[in-house]
């Protein structure tokens, strides 16, 4: 081996046993500081997101999560949804069947294409809309910083995008919508965030409670005007699945499968309180509380009856429905906020990452050697 190689291949063992050397003093200074904060009590200084390293972002925020799991749990409660409504459609389909034989296929027909359109379209966007990656460790941070930036980039064109070919649609600031254009053309990553959490912060969020306002108005009219638990909670399910697909497309991304997961749980939830509520018969328990005041005056009874359960459902449905948007817009911003949070963060080289830097040296040590091992060889 020549003297130059040699020399070069102990200075590169040097270099990569010093920075080994500091990514150990780094762990246990972290470490240190932790046990320190602890020791002192929570809540008595801010930590400054943008030193936070990703020990400390694993600490504080990340939960453990079976991400096959949440998978599983997703796919399952998007099944449960699309049994319960198609069951539904098949009873009314079934009931007109049995009155008229061509009207059923009619109503069929109609119920079809209302289960498709309705349900598998918006649950389709949903599920092919991204989301943030939050729930990371050492290993995955930086995998997730680079989907959560080309998400955001994607995220910009699409607000972008809609804002210049969409008249009148008013979901987002155009101001704030043209300095995020310049910032993106201008690969200003810094800007880009800025603009965007301006636009949830402001016009997104009030685009959003417009929408959840109008859901929950919906869901209460149709509750009204139904007559029919079956059909009550079939709506209550179509109503609430539009809004949630709204909210994603307003936002440009869905939650994570884990609080997806629980959103459908809430979604099978008030299908079934929608259910429940059209068999409780809540009027007519009204009417009899008034004694004598009704007595002799059927047509008024059965109105107030018919009056108060359709008040009640109505605004129970709406209410539920409230609860389903803002438990979307909570989980959604919560999760923007984590991957900001993750953005500027200070990762460290992790030990797979360590290994693979030794197990290159090495095999140029091999190779170096073998490279002497011929020089030294006599000549035949």
């Amino acid at each position: 081996m020549k003297k130059k190689d040699k020399e070069a291949v102990v200075k590169r063992v040097a270099e990569q046993a010093e920075a080994q050397q500091e990514i150990n003093a780094r762990i246990k200074a972290e470490a240190a500081a932790s046990e320190a904060a602890e020791t002192k009590g929570r809540g008595k200084k801010t930590v400054d997101p943008s030193k936070m390293t990703i020990y400390e972002y694993e600490q504080r925020y990340v939960k453990r999560e079976n991400t096959k799991g949440a998978k599983l749990f997703l796919g399952f409660f998007a099944g449960v949804i699309g049994v319960f409504l198609f069951v539904v459609l098949l009873l009314v389909f079934l009931k007109v069947y049995d009155i008229n034989e061509y009207i059923g296929y009619g109503v069929g027909a109609v119920c079809l294409l209302i289960y498709i359109f309705v349900f598998i379209v918006p649950l389709v966007k949903i599920l092919r809309t991204g989301y943030f990656i939050t729930n990371v460790n050492a290993y995955t941070a930086r995998k997730a910083q680079r989907h959560n930036k080309k998400l955001r980039r994607d995220i910009s064109k699409k607000i972008i995008d809609l804002t210049a070919k969409v008249d009148g649609a008013g979901w987002y600031d155009a101001e704030t919508v043209g300095k995020l254009a310049i910032s993106l053309n201008a690969g200003d990553e810094e800007g880009v965030k800025a603009n965007l959490t301006a636009l949830y912060n402001g016009s997104v969020k009030k685009s959003a409670k417009q929408l959840i306002f109008k859901a929950s108005l919906k869901s209460a009219m149709y509750s009204a005007l139904s007559q029919t638990s079956k059909i009550d909670s079939a709506l209550v399910v179509f109503v609430n699945m539009q809004l949630i697909k709204d909210l994603v497309f307003l936002y440009g991304f869905r939650p994570s499968d884990a609080k997806l997961a629980k959103i459908f749980f809430r979604v099978i939830q008030n299908a079934l309180i929608a259910y429940g509520l059209g068999g409780m018969q809540i009027g007519n328990s009204v009417v009899r509380t008034m004694g004598d005041a009704v007595k002799g005056i059927p047509i008024l009874g059965s109105a107030i009856a018919a009056l108060v359960d359709s008040s009640v459902q109505g605004l129970t449905n709406g209410t539920l429905t409230t609860v389903i948007g803002y438990q979307t817009l909570r989980y959604m911003n919560d999760e923007y906020k984590l991957q900001n949070i993750l953005d500027g963060i200070e990762v460290a080289e992790t030990q797979e990452e360590f290994q693979e830097a030794c197990a290159e040296l090495e095999k140029e040590l091999k190779k170096e050697g073998r490279r002497g091992k011929k020089a030294l060889a006599p000549a035949v």
